[in-house]
């Protein structure tokens, strides 16, 4: 599929959105004003593989979607953090088993942000270079947004709690 033919592909599967080129994002605003929901959509060129990603952010919980090089859904992981240790629990929910690609992901998701993650991921399981820096976008776009909890000893400049 040539990638000009993806990115429209990938438009479409935002409601209502104009066709965007690598790196640019676009957000639905401020969660607090639209009922506690923010969407933002962005794509990234790492190592000549094209990653797709959506963050839709909830009150309570963070939804994210990363694809390499096509618009598909992939496999759906959620994880939760559990009591009374703070461990996290992960269960793959569509496809996919305990050792693929996502579930880890999901699981470091959880400890950055505190949040109950619900991820859809189909980079490939022989790739685990993809899938670090497909996280460690994750994570920067996140920490951006402000859903990443601060760190022990850093100032709390977090809007995501």
């Amino acid at each position: 599929m040539a990638s000009e033919e993806l990115r429209t592909s990938f438009s479409d599967l935002v409601v209502g959105s104009s066709s965007r080129t690598d790196s640019q994002v676009e957000s639905s605003g401020d969660p607090s004003s639209e009922g506690g929901v923010q969407v933002t959509c962005f794509t990234e060129d790492l190592h000549d593989v094209i990653l797709h990603f959506q963050i839709i952010r909830f009150s309570k919980q963070i939804y994210a979607w990363v694809g390499c090089n096509t618009a598909k859904f992939g496999h759906l992981y959620a994880a939760a953090s559990t009591r009374p240790g703070n461990g996290v629990s992960v269960t793959s929910v569509l496809g996919g088993t305990s050792d693929n690609t996502g579930s880890g992901m999901a699981r470091r998701l959880v400890l950055k942000t505190g949040l109950n993650i619900v991820l859809a991921c189909n980079i490939p399981k022989d790739s685990p270079m993809l899938e670090a820096a497909a996280e460690r976008k994750l994570i920067e776009k996140l920490r951006g947004l402000g859903y990443v909890r601060p760190r022990a000893g850093e100032a709390n400049t977090s809007t995501a709690q």
